[in-house]
């Protein structure tokens, strides 16, 4: 790890992303070893302290955990696409609110990565996928449920569309589009829409994925799309009426 540290900027994090790229070199490999916090310190000059502020941000991004005991320290952790995805979803989730992203380039973006997975989904779909599907919906018949746990299931239902495609670096991918675009854009339309609706629509794609139609599941989430854009621009008019 050869680098040499800028003064001007930020000592932490620049040994962070000196030890990150080592680890996207493969310089350092999984289960790994980092040197001690005194050999890092001695290496790049500086207090440790400052090593152990680096380290803290490699163990938030889950670079790496640590160990104690006699044989512990440092090591290289396996980033799982699940760790991962629930890291995409924090981001996508914190990006589209600090950039005031609008609905409608969130609505377009959320479905055309859906319907991506589409003909996947459909084709690779398994029994356990469908009924997932279905108890969804079926919660989504209740008039009993709340808006939050509607939400949650409305969001439930697309994880198993996307998961039925059977491929871990998509669903990574989509985790933004389902976990951190979906919710907030039912955060903005739930006082409009038709929950009867919004049902209806998910047993077609329900059904169009039973019969591995998957140009049905994406006429369906098409469909689903004007729905949930043409909510967005009734609230949009709503507020611009107040």
């Amino acid at each position: 790890m050869d680098y040499q540290l800028d003064p001007g900027r930020d000592l932490a994090v620049q040994i962070a992303d000196a030890i990150k790229d080592a680890i996207l070199r493969e310089d350092l490999l999984v289960d790994d070893r980092l040197p001690s916090e005194a050999e890092l310190s001695e290496r790049f000059e500086v207090s440790r302290p400052t090593v152990r502020e680096a380290l803290k941000r490699l163990a938030a991004q889950n670079l790496i955990r640590t160990q104690r005991g006699a044989t512990g320290g440092a090591f290289v952790n396996r980033l799982s696409f699940a760790e991962a995805a629930a890291q995409q979803e924090t981001t996508a989730t914190l990006v589209l609110s600090m950039n005031a992203v609008d609905f409608e380039t969130a609505c377009e973006a959320r479905f055309a990565l859906e319907r991506a997975v589409a003909p996947l989904a459909a084709a690779r779909r398994e029994d356990a996928h469908l009924a997932a599907m279905s108890a969804e919906v079926t919660r989504q018949a209740d008039p009993g449920l709340s808006d939050t746990d509607f939400c949650a299931s409305d969001v439930a239902f697309h994880r198993v569309l996307v998961e039925a495609a059977g491929n871990p670096v998509l669903s990574y991918q989509l985790a933004g589009a389902v976990e951190g675009m979906q919710p907030l854009m039912n955060m903005i339309t739930y006082t409009e829409r038709s929950r009867a609706r919004i049902a209806t629509l998910h047993q077609r794609i329900r059904d169009a994925m039973a019969a591995r139609d998957g140009a049905g599941v994406t006429a369906a989430l098409s469909d689903l799309a004007d729905y949930t854009a043409d909510l967005g621009s009734q609230m949009r008019a709503k507020r611009a009426a107040r």
